[in-house]
């Protein structure tokens, strides 16, 4: 049974997370276990770092009674309830940012989907545009790497199979209801400017995957493979804008084209 160390109680306002306020108590790390505001009463949770979302610590400047209790077994480290915070805030940023731009999300809007305090985002992103290249960058490894890439290779046996298979993705992603376009374009054009760092950046991203269309097209053994990853990231980029007009068979009429491209450059 764990014991109550009431010695420790300290009061702290709701800038300070649940994992990060464990401490060394004889050589024994021990946890925030139950914030107590007297508006409301106390609340017990568990050791960890989502149990921040079950709290009223979104209201701002509400000061609480703090508690700590000894170690748990399995308790979770204060480095992993860091990590846990960081991860919220990119995931929502991710969610919002995949589906309205950078520029129309407030950062505030960030902190209250991800449910922690502004110093926390800042502590791990200190601008917008830090938590913009990380949202640039879990898009291409889950968009563009474990999806687009990796589901082409294993959809196709042969190079160009895995290229007509993009298309095939593409159709497939235009008729979900959760469509929301290529982020990395959208981002380019919302920015308007490659002097601009999250520009560039998206500009890069782009880069990344027509350097993949270009392998592709060296391991079929077609001509000028730089050349035919141009074109066909065109096509690409061109039939996510018309599905984003409401044309969801977009990517069967680019897929067409994409033969003949193919064709052109054996």
């Amino acid at each position: 049974m764990l014991a109550l160390l009431r010695e420790d109680e300290r009061a702290v306002d709701d800038d300070v997370e649940l994992g990060a306020l464990s401490f060394q108590r004889g050589g024994v790390v021990s946890f925030v276990l139950e914030l107590r505001c007297e508006a409301h009463g106390p609340r017990v949770v568990t050791a960890s770092d989502r149990a921040v979302e079950d709290l009223d610590a979104r209201q701002p400047r509400r000061r609480y009674t703090v508690t700590m209790l000894g170690s748990p077994p399995m308790a979770v480290p204060k480095v992993q309830a860091e990590v846990g915070a960081r991860e919220r805030i990119l995931q929502s940023a991710y969610e919002l940012f995949s589906r309205r731009g950078i520029r129309a999300v407030g950062v505030d809007e960030v902190i209250n989907r991800a449910a922690v305090a502004k110093p926390t985002l800042y502590r791990h992103f200190p601008s917008k545009d830090d938590l913009a290249f990380a949202f640039l960058e879990r898009r291409e490894e889950l968009w563009t790497k474990q999806w687009v890439e990796a589901e082409a290779r294993r959809r196709g046996s042969t190079p160009e199979e895995q290229l007509l298979a993009i298309f095939d993705l593409f159709d497939e992603w235009f008729h979900r209801d959760d469509f929301e376009g290529c982020s990395f374009v959208n981002v380019l054009l919302e920015v308007g400017d490659l002097e601009n760092p999250v520009g560039r950046a998206s500009a890069q991203h782009l880069e990344n995957i027509r350097t993949f269309v270009c392998i592709l097209a060296e391991e079929a053994g077609l001509r000028d493979p730089a050349d035919f990853a141009r074109s066909w990231h065109i096509l690409m980029k061109g039939s996510i804008v018309q599905a984003g007009e409401g044309d969801v068979d977009a990517a069967k009429s680019a897929q067409k084209m994409a033969r003949v491209l193919i064709e052109q450059h054996r």
